[in-house]
């Protein structure tokens, strides 16, 4: 079955994003000495080694990967999760708006808070502007899988 293109490229989008995603499972077992080598290549200094640090750091990357999973799962029938593609579209866009201030108000560079941000939105548009446009599920619950 031939699919739109804006559904086309909403699946890729999906995918890319959630292909890189996944790789912050990387991050949930690497060491601190490359977390700390990381960060200092960043420019940001030494890495704090604090339990929370560690933490924070660690479980928002297994977040990432989870969110990764999530959107290849979405991907695989865009109509039927059109509503959640457009949540997520809508909620990536305002996401990156409060990272900018976020990022802004403790101090990181503007490269950071910048970049984060805006790319951020940039992927919430790219995921709700197809969502939006795309037409429902048949109402006779037929699946198409890609």
């Amino acid at each position: 079955m031939n699919q739109p293109p804006s559904e086309a490229f909403l699946r890729f989008v999906l995918r890319v994003v959630g292909t890189a995603s996944l790789f912050a499972l990387i991050a949930v077992v690497m060491p601190y000495t490359c977390m700390d080598a990381i960060h200092r290549w960043l420019g940001l200094g030494a890495l704090p080694d604090e339990p929370i640090v560690g933490y924070l750091a660690r479980s928002l990357s297994a977040f990432y990967a989870l969110m990764g999973g999530l959107l290849w799962s979405l991907s695989r029938d865009l109509r039927r999760h059109r509503p959640t593609l457009c949540f997520l579209g809508v909620a990536f866009m305002i996401s990156g708006a409060a990272l900018i201030g976020i990022d802004y108000f403790v101090g990181l560079p503007r490269w950071w808070w910048a970049g984060e941000g805006s790319f951020t939105m940039l992927i919430g548009a790219a995921i709700a502007w197809p969502a939006f446009r795309m037409e429902p599920s048949p109402p006779n619950g037929s699946r198409a899988t890609g």
